[in-house]
This record gives C-alpha cells, structure tokens and sequence, in this order.
C-alpha cells in the first residue's frame, strides 16, 4: 500500500468522525431536540435547517467521494478494516469536544480495535 493510498483511507476516517461530531452537534441543538420529540416530520423540518446537520452532510459526502477512489486502488478487505480507526477517533472526539466519559472497558476495546488495524495494514 502506498503512503498516498495511506493517508487517504486515514483522511477518509477522520473526515467520517468529523461528520458524526457536527451531525451530534446539529441534533443536540435546543430546536432539534424538540422538534425529535412532536414527531419524524418535525424532526426532518428541524434537521433541513440546521447548519451542522448540512455541514455533516456535506463532510460525509467528501468522505465518500474519497473512499470511492480509495476502493478503486486496494482490496476492500484490506481497507475496509481501517474504518475501524474511526471508533476511536469518534470517541475522542466525544470525550475531548463533548465531554463524553470514557471507561476503561471501552478504551481497551477500542485499543483492541487499533491492534487488528495496525495488523491488517501490515498484511498489505
């Protein structure tokens, strides 16, 4: 696997956890929480305008552009593995930005996670 491919399957996870933090952001908002309450067309109307829910759209979507050519330049059993990475950047995410706790269970697992990354990218 080449450093290029590399660090596009490794932006492709970050930009993924970077669209799951501004989408939390768009429906932890005050207007959102309310309208999630009246009902799944109020919930829809509120998400249409929020800010966050489109910016976290709109990061999805560049994410998944770039995994198109990602899957385009390896085997998807060795890339696929590293959307694992993405658990743990999401959970830093949460315990840096939103100030999620983390247990110790769920760091070691999410180290476990880690391990079968670094594994598979090394069979590559």
């Amino acid at each position: 696997m080449t450093f290029t491919v590399l660090s596009l399957i490794l932006l492709t996870v970050l930009l993924s956890a970077v669209a799951q933090l501004t989408l939390k952001l768009g429906v932890t908002s005050m207007n959102l929480e309310a309208a999630l309450q009246s009902g799944l067309v109020q919930a829809g109307l509120a998400a249409a305008g929020s800010p966050f829910v489109w910016l976290g759209l709109i990061i999805y979507g560049f994410s998944v552009a770039l995994w198109l050519w990602v899957l385009s330049k390896v085997d998807l059993s060795v890339a696929y593995p590293f959307v694992g990475l993405g658990f743990v950047v999401t959970m830093l995410f949460g315990m840096f930005f939103l100030q999620e706790s983390v247990t110790p269970t769920r760091a070691i697992g999410t180290f476990c996670i880690v391990v079968g990354c670094v594994l598979v990218g090394r069979s590559a």
